[in-house]
């Protein structure tokens, strides 16, 4: 018998995977995790395919393709008018969720502590303790998710080292105010606390507001990691690609651990994606695109018997369950699928200690004919 002594002992299978084969055992619409159901843009994918006729099926440089750096570097002078540098700031990464290994796999020693916010995206808990680090967390509450930065502060030791933050978030559809950063900026002047800011959805932000990135205020973008996914941005989950931005000094230690993990990415896509970028367009265009969504996956949820939270960006939609049922919200998922056919995901699983709100996730970056199947399910329970 082999003795292994495990690194994550209370972690099993993600409750994502737990709901996705349930809704495929039970023939159910699959609304749990987040990904389209529809095809991404013809013309990315002819783009793809020229890349690799065109010869770039080999490693690419391992901090990405200059051309695509150069691209997002434009980008990101267009949308916040401020400056990366292409070369030494900007790495291409296999996805949002490598970046955020990597940096903080880059930064954490043993002993170190990190503060989430909770509900979290379920990679940020498990990596840290995987690094030796401490998580300290700060819970948010429904129906709002609002932050009191006082009670943050109090969470700050000798050994705080970093600050993850997320907007639009996962899994609530919240999202930082400018009153937010001010409050972040003042809890860390005069430290060394660095931010992770976990910015995948920034583009998805509804109703007329504004994405408040860190990299719009110069105290936070100094020291600051931020992440970003093409998955979210191109509707292609499935090809892995992201990218981190940060100042040099974090960006060399960043590259450090980047070069050992998984080197370079995908060539051919890099080269795409650059190409397909070049049209703002196509990302001006996305928030749009998901309001649309968002508002008539709600038209339709408007006679259920869910009461919906706030969605101020992100494609998932929360919703309360109570006036239907005190089941805890992982039981009553569980019988939406096997009794009514639709899969969504418990977001006490989003909570380390599984505090249950009794509220579940939907994702709304679904066909409009599968959100319309899913809500009439819905509406019979």
């Amino acid at each position: 018998m082999l003795n292994i002594q495990s690194k994550l002992p209370g972690v099993g299978t993600t409750i994502f995977s737990v709901m996705s084969k349930l809704a495929t055992e039970n023939n159910a619409i699959n609304l749990s995790q987040g990904f389209p159901d529809y095809p991404c843009d013809p013309l990315l994918t002819d783009l793809v395919s020229k890349a690799m006729q065109d010869g770039y099926n080999q490693y690419a440089p391992m901090p990405g393709s200059m051309f695509l750096k150069e691209t997002i570097a434009q980008k990101i002078e267009n949308l916040y008018q401020v400056k990366y540098n292409a070369d030494t700031e900007i790495t291409v990464t296999a996805g949002g969720t490598q970046a955020i290994f990597t940096a903080l796999t880059a930064i954490i020693n043993h002993g170190d502590e990190v503060i989430i916010f909770e509900p979290a995206y379920d990679s940020y808990a498990p990596t840290i303790k995987l690094l030796g680090g401490l998580v300290k967390t700060y819970e948010l509450a429904p129906p709002e998710y609002s932050i009191d930065w006082d009670m943050v502060k109090k969470l700050f030791s000798a050994q705080t080292r970093m600050i993850i933050i997320n907007s639009p978030q996962n899994p609530t559809g919240s999202i930082l105010k400018k009153s937010d950063l001010e409050e972040l900026i003042k809890i860390t002047e005069g430290t060394d606390i660095l931010i992770l800011s976990d910015e995948v959805y920034e583009h998805l932000i509804f109703d007329g507001q504004k994405h408040e990135s860190v990299m719009r205020y110069p105290e936070l973008k100094e020291r600051s990691f931020v992440v970003a996914s093409f998955g979210k941005l191109l509707h292609t989950t499935g090809w892995k690609l992201g990218y981190c931005l940060a100042p040099e000094k974090l960006t060399t230690e960043f590259r450090k651990v980047h070069q050992f993990n998984v080197f370079s990415v995908n060539s051919a896509m890099q080269q795409a994606i650059a190409t397909y970028l070049s049209n703002p367009e196509h990302y001006l265009s996305l928030a749009s695109f998901f309001q649309k969504k968002r508002d008539y996956f709600t038209s339709l949820l408007k006679d259920s018997r869910l009461n919906l939270l706030p969605c101020n960006g992100s494609y998932f939609q929360c919703a309360s369950y109570q006036d239907i049922s005190d089941e805890s919200d992982k039981d009553f998922c569980i019988r939406l699928i096997k009794d009514f056919g639709v899969a969504t995901i418990p977001v006490s699983s989003f909570y380390q200690k599984g505090t249950d709100y009794k509220i579940i996730r939907f994702c709304f970056a679904k066909k409009d004919e599968t959100l319309l199947a899913a809500a009439q399910k819905i509406n019979l329970v």
